[in-house]
């Protein structure tokens, strides 16, 4: 299949681009893509969250009250998670979030929302552009001249490219990442992906 390649202006060239059906033209793997992102999510997770049970807490060991004959449950100290200031019962503990999926999958899932993202016309082909220094302006004009205003887009770089990314990181709906370090979830959430005409070739590369 054949894209129509567009300049910064946001208007048709000569020059089409063909994109792979085996990587653009699938039928997607929904499930593919909720293994992957579910992954993705869990794997930014930090796990330092801690709470203090009983053998954590300051506070006196001293028992209480005598053992039996005063009516009432026996106590320990005022360290029993009963009582107000207490440990907490079974509280999280910092542990590994980390989640594995197997290479054939996260290629599965790329591959699925690209085809999507294609049948939704949502992914634009641009001739290749770059910034002799860090502009945000001059990515807002672009993302005016492409009529994506308003909306999450992703830019894919055939490499990595720090003016690209500078000038898009002030931006909350961009993104700019080289084309080896994108994934399922960055292209799941733009609304619009913006493929950098020599980064089609890299794209394939990778996902073959």
């Amino acid at each position: 299949m054949e894209v129509v390649v567009k300049d910064i202006q946001g208007k048709d060239t000569n020059k089409k681009v063909a994109l792979d059906e085996t990587i653009f033209g699938i039928e997607p793997n929904e499930h593919a893509v909720y293994l992957d992102v579910k992954a993705i999510l869990a794997n930014k997770r930090q796990g330092t969250h801690a709470s203090k049970e009983r053998n954590l807490i300051a506070g006196s060991t001293k028992k209480l009250k005598r053992q039996k004959g005063t009516g009432g449950a026996r106590a320990g100290s005022a360290n029993n998670p009963m009582y107000r200031g207490g440990g907490r019962i079974f509280g999280p503990q910092p542990h590994d979030y980390f989640q594995k999926v197997n290479k054939k999958v996260k290629d599965l899932a790329r591959k699925s929302v690209l085809s999507s993202k294609l049948k939704e016309n949502a992914i634009i082909v641009v001739e290749d552009f770059d910034f002799e220094t860090p502009k945000t302006k001059k990515m807002i004009e672009i993302r005016e001249n492409l009529k994506i205003n308003n909306k999450n887009f992703l830019i894919i770089l055939p490499e990595s490219n720090k003016n690209v990314y500078l000038s898009s990181r002030n931006l909350p709906q961009g993104l700019a990442v080289s084309a080896c370090d994108i994934n399922t979830y960055d292209l799941l959430k733009a609304n619009n992906i913006v493929i950098l005409e020599s980064s089609v070739e890299e794209i394939e590369n990778n996902l073959k």
